[in-house]
């Protein structure tokens, strides 16, 4: 049996520019993801500093939202200074610290390689061997001739990245200031009264996951940090570590521990890394130690900040994390729980809304059929 199906022209124009429009949409955003990135990095770091502005607000003489704003950014900046002072020259020698220790440990793979010999002209391996030290050769050559160019491009970066923290810093203090104006308008923008208050509702609890998650995440995070560098301090009294190694490590793993579930371990290992080129045994330990941590706080302490605040599933955590790292990196994996929470509060409203709806046009119904059964018994 044949079934024909005729479309007229103006759907079927109508259907293909919507998949275009949604097309043109979807290549802006993706052209558009770093100053995305910038923006969401402020609105996150202005939901973050909202309750203290808040607080200092209602404290202050005058009530000045301005003078709270500013208040809270001299924090900010203080942190952020401080972060520099003393992170960065340790990071900076453990740098250095690296490049000492390469070439004793290429040395040292060198010297074992010779003792193979036997093994490798035994089983005829030299063409291999040697194909692969020259392409070692002929890629450090390379790198040595573009170093002026790598140079370039890590000033470059440096800047950018400067750059962009002035900008979310920026436009984080002007959300700050002028958001509760901006709100106030878009209210006043309703004409139906119950219609306001009923969005107004939603958005009040969509702002409570989301500066509830950030809270509560940079909490963890926090504690994450102080574990990780007070170990790294303890371990500089027993092994061959720097001291002041502890603070970068405590930034490390603060830093990566914003993104949920596997962001604390990757700090951890990069930890590990750097501790394995001072000491082999405290890179170990420090590794065994954090692992029996991340359980402790996976079972206790994030449950303790973290409950009741997203109420998300273990599936709908890793997936709009996934989502989010792929799309825009670090960043993105950091501000995906937040965003996964309000799109639930969303959907949640909105089945709500469907089923009340659904009662109300099948109330009549269950009326009318009510009476005709009464008549029917009569």
């Amino acid at each position: 049996m044949k079934v024909k199906i005729e479309i007229d022209t103006r759907t079927f124009v109508r259907f293909w520019l919507v998949v275009i429009g949604f097309a043109v949409v979807a290549i802006a955003l993706y052209s558009a993801k770093t100053a995305l990135i910038i923006l969401s990095a402020a609105f996150f770091l202005a939901l973050a500093l909202n309750p203290p502005v808040n607080r200092l607000a209602r404290v202050l003489p005058g009530k000045s939202r301005v003078a709270g704003t500013a208040l809270a950014y001299i924090a900010v900046i203080a942190i952020l200074g401080m972060f520099v002072f003393l992170v960065v020259p340790p990071i900076v020698q453990q740098t250095a610290k690296v490049a000492e220790t390469i070439p004793t440990l290429v040395n040292g793979a060198t010297n074992q390689y010779k003792g193979l010999n036997a093994f490798v002209d035994h089983y005829q391996l030299r063409p291999q061997v040697d194909s692969a030290l020259e392409s070692i050769k002929q890629s450090a050559s390379y790198l040595a001739q573009t170093v002026g160019t790598n140079l370039v491009s890590v000033i470059g970066s440096f800047f950018f990245t400067v750059t962009s923290t002035i900008l979310v810093l920026v436009l984080a203090f002007l959300m700050l200031i002028e958001g509760p104006v901006w709100m106030k308008r878009i209210w006043g923008v309703y004409n139906d009264q119950e219609r306001m208050e009923y969005h107004r509702a939603i958005v009040q609890r969509m702002y409570s996951v989301v500066t509830g998650y950030v809270t509560g995440q940079l909490s963890v995070s926090a504690i994450a940090g102080s574990v990780a560098g007070l170990v790294v301090f303890v371990l500089s009294f027993i092994f061959n570590v720097p001291a002041n190694f502890s603070l970068p490590a405590a930034a490390i793993v603060f830093v990566l521990s914003l993104i949920p579930m596997f962001g604390a371990m990757i700090g951890a290992i990069l930890v590990s890394l750097v501790l394995v080129f001072n000491d082999l045994t405290a890179a170990l330990v420090f590794l065994i130690f954090f692992i029996i941590y991340q359980q402790v706080e996976a079972n206790f302490i994030s449950p303790k900040i973290q409950s009741k605040r997203i109420d998300l599933s273990a599936l709908a955590i890793l997936g709009s994390v996934t989502i989010g790292i792929y799309l825009f990196g670090i960043a993105g994996g950091i501000i995906s729980i937040p965003i996964a929470g309000s799109i639930k509060v969303l959907m949640e409203e909105y089945f709500k809304r469907a089923k009340r709806n659904r009662t109300k046009s099948t109330l009549p119904f269950s009326k009318l059929l009510k009476k005709i059964q009464g008549e029917e018994s009569v």
